[in-house]
């Protein structure tokens, strides 16, 4: 009976080591809840199976938006890492307080949190700050509206309650109701920053507020007078509305567009560390959700992964004649390269896609002679200086890819032409500035 119950208590060790209350967490992420409600979970799963960690358990615990992942190491030691998904900003707060280890965050860091948090080393660093994937912001009704598209300037006299009917927009009848992430979201602060504040406007007093992107996408597809905005990744059969922003034709969150972060609300999302202090565990973490695997984990989990694709591109008449030439003999890479704001070094984001771009073109035999880099910019009072610009920001790509062995075929700057946002804002002209990169 005795040999039993030792047998029993053998195999029921590992589970009780997994589930012990005072197993410390080997690694705190607090954040993000579009990041922190599934993502998160997904690629720390999949960092642990490439550990050959074993008995993976995922679970909700007592408290909404808050998981715990616990598993065994290769040596069957307990691991735990613990997930609080309440917003982006409580990410940067818990960073701050100790609290946490990694901050997920659907939106980049404020300056006012970069200089709270400026013990930890400077986060707007290459190495602190992690672009790990890409997401648009979906504009969401009720599957039997029939509204096709908004204008960036329609959205915001919605949110703001300046129209406040369906009547005014030429279609149905009745009140709009309005659905919005609360305060703490990042996907708010986008929706604010590219919509309202874009125009001078706030948030209606009358929206509704949700902490999560998946109550507010499950509530709009009960109410026919909703409009909302949520992840691409929990819109869950809300009909999603094209968007145009100023001189941009409407565009939907396809991957294409959002990868090359021309749809208007596309945005990036993160993870941030200490530079200097992070731990062993959140630097494993960030490394794998960069790795081919973890991006492949972000496009699986409804998200846009960073890997980079061939993409044909249709003619058409409004191109410039060499833009035209290009889409009609060649392909276009599913990245844009950005820079950071008032210069002209790449961004982090690009920095990484240097070397993407850089194992495409050498998986694809395209390191000679086989790549294009259209420079873009936005408009100025002397054409010619947009141009100039434009081509600056392709020779300043082509640096970058020539340190890695490819030889660009062509540099061609185009100016102001084909925008993807309005250039009247900061926001909008940040986005025009931007290079292409073309394959035969």
């Amino acid at each position: 009976m005795f040999r039993h119950l030792s047998l029993i208590l053998l195999c029921l060790l590992p589970l009780l080591a997994r589930a012990a209350p005072d197993t410390p967490a080997q690694l705190r992420i607090q954040g993000s809840n579009t990041i922190g409600a599934a993502l998160a979970p997904a690629l720390v799963k999949g960092m642990l199976e490439a550990q050959r960690a074993s008995h993976i358990s995922i679970v909700t615990t007592g408290i909404a938006n808050e998981i715990q992942v616990s598993a065994q190491d290769a040596h069957g030691q307990p691991l735990r890492i613990d997930i609080a998904a309440h917003g982006s900003s409580t990410g940067f707060a818990a960073l701050k307080t100790g609290q946490a280890d990694l901050a997920a965050a659907s939106r980049p860091i404020k300056v006012s949190e970069l200089s709270a948090l400026q013990a930890l080393g400077d986060l707007n660093s290459a190495t602190a700050e992690q672009v790990i994937g890409l997401d648009g912001v979906a504009v969401i009704v009720h599957p039997d509206n029939p509204l096709p598209q908004l204008s960036t300037g329609q959205l915001a006299q919605i949110f703001s309650g300046q129209i406040t009917t369906w009547e005014e927009l030429g279609l149905g009848n009745g009140p709009i109701h309005l659905y919005a992430r609360d305060d703490r979201s990042g996907t708010f602060e986008t929706f604010k920053a590219l919509v309202l504040d874009a125009v001078g406007q706030t948030l209606a007093s009358t929206a509704r507020r949700f902490e999560s992107g998946e109550q507010l996408a499950s509530t709009v597809l009960t109410d026919r007078q909703a409009i909302g905005f949520s992840s691409l990744a929990s819109v869950h059969g809300a009909k999603v509305l094209a968007i145009a922003d100023g001189a941009s034709r409407p565009m939907l969150p396809s991957p294409a567009l959002v990868a090359s972060e021309d749809y208007p609300l596309s945005r990036r999302l993160y993870f941030y560390l200490s530079p200097s202090q992070a731990t062993p565990w959140a630097r494993a973490l960030v490394e794998f959700a960069q790795s081919p695997k973890g991006q492949a984990i972000v496009t699986a989990s409804g998200f846009v992964g960073q890997q980079v694709q061939a993409v044909k591109v249709p003619p058409a008449d409004n191109m410039p004649p060499r833009y035209r030439t290009l889409a009609r003999n060649a392909q276009r890479l599913s990245v844009n390269f950005r820079f950071q704001e008032g210069n002209a070094s790449l961004d982090n984001k690009a920095l990484r896609d240097v070397r993407r771009v850089v194992e495409f073109l050498r998986q694809h035999n395209k390191l000679e002679q086989d790549a294009v880099l259209v420079g873009f910019g936005d408009a100025k009072d002397d054409p010619e200086r947009a141009v100039l610009l434009s081509r600056l920001r392709a020779m300043a790509v082509r640096r970058e890819l020539a340190r890695e062995g490819v030889a660009p075929r062509e540099i061609i700057g185009l100016g102001d032409e084909l925008p993807v946002a309005a250039n009247t804002a900061e926001e909008g002209r940040i986005r025009n500035r931007r290079v292409e990169v073309w394959v035969y």
